[in-house]
């Protein structure tokens, strides 16, 4: 079949498929319209690669609708950019349902290192989309998402910021402009007007808290890379954090303006530094000349996109391939190499990509565009850790971008196409759907009176009276507005007015106000559906990482019946502080307010930490980084007006038991509140791999996993989960005191019993605790959670105690897992001063396999690309160093991966930068707390009995 008849056969093809797919319930008149044999054939040109005598050349302005000579009358709306120039009829007159709705909705995150481009990227995003008028600059502390002082005043992003748009605009497509304009109608995502919320995440690593939460809700992420600087440190570590969360991505190769930009780098460090195949969709375009980027080549629809130098990007010149090949023959024969290689790709890891590269006679370039991108968007959602579309611009110079956000809509997922979400609810870990449609195993959540009567199950029935169920994310303090919460809705919906029960706390709480955020903007909204992100206004206890149901006629006391008000949704993990300062009021009449002050930073942001030095009675705030408490700092001080001493940054050591301990009871009766509270707590401690409880089922035991790698056990072997006695011989927990409200009691006693530990006054680290829980002999009538917080606090720290006698606690500190990028010339020197001087230990120098497992995937989940099976265009000769003479050996950028105690690199940065002439960056991350022995033992606790800083 030659391939003329190839082609004209994919046209055929594509026209049918479009004709079959077409709205049912669009009115005759609307897809009424002069559309001749010619015509069709001239505006399939626009899909794919078509041989069409003398094509003209594209001019889109995105202020007015497209212009084209030589074309008949046709009503129909000209959108935006579309990327592939793709076109729609007007569909304002048809109404979708709410699943349709969802599926035009894309929860979506931009991540990166530090100063990739993601906010410049995102401010291009809003503009295009009609969002904002004038395009925000990071220098002039203009952008919208960068809107906290401290965040202009440094021109990064400390906080992630939510924002809502539409693209393509939704206006567009209700324009009631018209043109004569004879267009086939392309039945493609990107063609549709689509809802993205989209959240601008932090890139400095002292903020890793705030793109873990971010990663815990999206459905998918456009990461960012550094066309200069390639795959960078950050890059690597929130890369990983997504897989671990199998986050659909796509790739966004920026800076390709920049002197020393070098794509073919960058493309072969995606696979050999993040392990994903790239997929090519797109290659940069080099002017004739001065090989300066002046477009991008769309490798899935064979075409070329030129934009105007310095213009705002609205306007793009669309040039097919055969045009391509008469002003630029070189460019169009890599665009059709890069067409092989992605065809290659895809049919390795889609079997339908392969029946098409058979169906039409194994011609790379025939195969349909719209059958590429089907094609790429079952490769991206289906694995995500194996392949990742790659893009490329240059946001700064507006190139690049309108793509990509077609690519938004064309390959990441809907919500209700990302995986179920867990859940535990009464023990038992499952999916929501799973208990939403009644598949759960109900003879362990159910009373076993009710198995044997084989009554109807109470969850089955209660389920259906479940209105709602959400995560909180995020809780900021707004000066206009009050709290915030920001949530991610995964089932039904939340309404303004309704009563939310929080199962994590066990509180009932109204929802006066929802909004939707545009960054420090908001409108007001009555509802918040599955697969939105929105906020909740005026919540006083909901905290990051808590579960909302909407359950209507909820007891505002007791919550939902159970096992409803034990559901909780998989919470965030907080990584532990390694940084701490003290905060000291200037007097006593400011103690209240910094406490206040304090607690709101706690509730804003987890990964915080405040503590209460008994001896010393300081109060002190530790978090991830020295530049995370000094932001911290600023907004105690500056934002929130506190009158307060803050002390030198100190590193934030561990204690650890090393040995078993006794059993310590303590008896609790004393009165609080004016009445009289009894409870008991009997508890026993020691080291987190030796201590097991092997002589009780799981049945009879709740497992909590606590901060800082310590473990609770609670043991209840008279009792069921839901606080009934096991035989007739037990007894049963008191009607005022459900066994959720038990097990939440005591975790909080133990927690604040672990917050310092005997010798040295820092909390404990890797220990197991287990409390024992027997109505008859720690429970009365009289006893209170409060008193059995306290209670379990007293009966820990009096274990810990009696530990302490029997064997020393040891000392821990922090070993992080650091990532040093320097050029070749400086590797030396650098090696040397971290595995003698600093007393660390070297992992691996670039791409050597590392002796120790850095990253939370399993080893079959890591794939080892092999880099010479990785297309990438040849860079330009020139990146604009003309005259100059580059060493290349002595100026490649090399990657050092080594684990150095936390001490040894405090002010580091200062140092690297005079050991590698300035050019040197690094990122680190607690790896985990070691022992500290020997000499090193001596000098620490020297400093510690000194003024403490570092």
């Amino acid at each position: 079949m030659g391939a003329d008849v190839r082609r004209s056969f994919g046209a055929l093809r594509a026209l049918v498929r479009l004709c079959s797919s077409w709205p049912p319930e669009a009115k005759d008149s609307e897809l009424q319209g002069g559309s001749d044999a010619s015509d069709t054939k001239t505006n399939l040109t626009l899909l794919g690669p078509l041989s069409i005598p003398q094509p003209a050349i594209l001019h889109v302005d995105f202020n007015g609708m497209l212009r084209r000579g030589a074309l008949s009358a046709s009503r129909c709306h000209v959108q935006r950019w579309k990327g592939i120039c793709c076109f729609s009829a007007s569909t304002n007159h048809f109404a979708i349902s709410d699943h349709e709705a969802l599926s035009r909705t894309r929860n979506i995150g931009i991540i990166a290192h530090i100063d990739a481009g993601k906010t410049t990227t995102t401010e291009r995003m809003l503009f295009y989309s009609g969002q904002t008028r004038r395009i925000g600059d990071v220098d002039d502390g203009s952008t919208v998402t960068d809107f906290l002082p401290a965040e202009k005043a440094r021109g990064i992003t400390i906080q992630s910021a939510a924002v809502s748009f539409s693209w393509p605009p939704a206006s567009l497509e209700q324009s009631k402009k018209t043109e004569n304009i004879s267009v086939e109608k392309v039945s493609r995502r990107s063609s549709i007007s689509h809802s993205i919320n989209l959240i601008d995440t932090p890139g400095h690593a002292d903020f890793t808290f705030e793109v873990l939460r971010s990663l815990r809700i999206l459905d998918g992420a456009v990461c960012i890379l550094d066309g200069v600087a390639g795959v960078e440190a950050q890059t690597e570590k929130v890369w990983l954090q997504a897989n671990h969360y199998k986050i659909p991505r796509i790739i966004f190769v920026n800076k390709l303006d920049r002197n020393g930009a070098a794509f073919h780098r960058t493309i072969k460090e995606i696979g050999s530094r993040l392990h994903v195949w790239p997929a090519l969709c797109q290659i940069p375009w080099w002017r004739l000349g001065d090989k300066k980027l002046c477009g991008v080549g769309d490798v899935v629809g064979l075409r070329a996109l030129l934009w105007s130098e310095g213009s705002d990007g609205k306007a793009i010149e669309v040039f097919n391939v055969e045009q391509l090949a008469e002003n630029d023959p070189e460019m169009a024969n890599e665009l059709m190499n890069a067409r092989v290689a992605l065809v290659e790709l895809l049919s390795e890891h889609d079997d339908q990509m392969v029946e098409l590269f058979l169906e039409y006679d194994e011609d790379h370039l025939a195969i349909p565009e719209s059958d590429l991108v089907a094609s790429l968007r079952r490769c991206t959602l289906q694995s995500p850790q194996h392949l990742a579309p790659v893009f490329a611009g240059a946001s700064f110079r507006n190139v690049g971008v309108q793509p990509l956000m077609d690519a938004v809509d064309e390959l990441l997922p809907s919500p209700h196409e990302r995986p179920d979400p867990e859940i535990r609810i009464g023990g038992i870990t499952s999916k929501l759907s799973t208990l939403l449609n009644g598949h759960l195993p109900l003879t362990k959540l159910d009373s076993k009176a009710d198995a044997k009567k084989k009554a109807p199950s109470k969850l089955a029935a209660n389920i259906g009276n479940l209105h709602g169920c959400a995560l909180a994310f995020k809780v900021v303090n707004d000066a206009k507005r009050g709290v915030l919460v920001y949530v991610r809705v995964y089932s039904g919906s939340l309404a303004r007015g309704a009563q939310l029960f929080n199962t994590s706390l066990g509180v009932t709480e109204r929802a006066p106000a929802m909004l939707r955020m545009f960054a420090n903007e908001a409108a007001i909204i009555d509802s918040i559906e599955a697969g939105q992100i929105g906020v909740i206004v005026g919540l006083k206890h909901a905290r990051t990482g808590d579960t909302l149901i909407s359950y209507p006629g909820v007891n505002p006391k007791n919550g939902p019946p159970a096992p409803l008000n034990t559901l909780q949704l998989r919470p965030i993990a907080v990584p532990p502080p390694v940084f701490f300062t003290s905060v000291e009021p200037e007097s006593r009449s400011e103690e209240k307010q910094i406490k206040d002050t304090l607690q709101i930073l706690l509730r804003e942001d987890p990964s915080l930490n405040v503590s209460i030095d008994h001896e010393s009675g300081q109060t002190h705030l530790a978090g991830m980084g020295e530049l995370h408490l000094e932001i911290a700092r600023d907004r105690l001080i500056q934002d929130f007006k506190a009158r307060a001493r803050i002390g030198n940054i100190e590193i934030n050591y561990r204690e650890s038991v090393e040995a078993l301990g006794k059993k310590y009871t303590y008896n609790f009766d004393k009165e609080i509140g004016g009445k009289p509270a009894q409870a008991s707590s009997t508890a026993s401690i020691g080291p987190l791999n030796t201590n097991t409880i092997s002589d009780y089922t799981l049945e009879h035991a709740q497992e909590i996993p606590l901060p800082d790698n310590n473990h609770l056990t609670i043991l209840h072997p008279s009792l069921t989960d839901e606080g009934h006695a096991l035989t007739s011989d037990d007894v049963s927990l008191p009607a005022q005191l459900d066994f959720p409200t038990l097990v939440s009691s005591l975790k909080s006693g133990v927690m604040a019993a672990l917050a310092r530990g005997p010798t040295y006054g820092f909390p404990l680290y890797s220990t197991h605790i287990t409390l024992h829980v027997d109505p008859r002999q720690h429970i009365t009538k009289d006893t209170i959670p409060a008193a059995l917080s306290l209670a379990a606090r007293e009966a820990v720290n009096g274990t810990i105690r009696a530990s302490a006698e029997a064997s020393s606690f040891a000392l821990m500190e922090p070993v992080m897992l650091v990532t040093i990028s320097i050029n070749e010339s400086d590797l030396g020197g650098v090696v040397h001063d971290l595995s003698s001087a600093r007393g660390g230990h070297i992992i691996s120098l670039d791409g050597e396999q590392s002796s120790t497992p850095t990253s939370p995937l399993s080893e079959d989940e890591t794939l080892n690309i092999d880099t010479k099976r990785v297309y990438a265009p040849p860079d330009p000769f020139s990146s604009g160093y003309q005259g100059e003479t580059l060493n290349a050996s002595q100026n490649a950028l090399r990657h050092i991966t080594a684990r150095v105690p936390l001490r040894e690199m405090v002010g580091y940065l200062k140092y690297l930068r005079s050991l590698t002439g300035g050019r040197g960056t690094f990122v680190m991350q607690v790896d985990q707390f070691e022992k500290v022995t020997g000499q090193r033992l001596s000098v620490i606790t020297k400093e510690m009995k000194g003024d403490g800083a570092y």
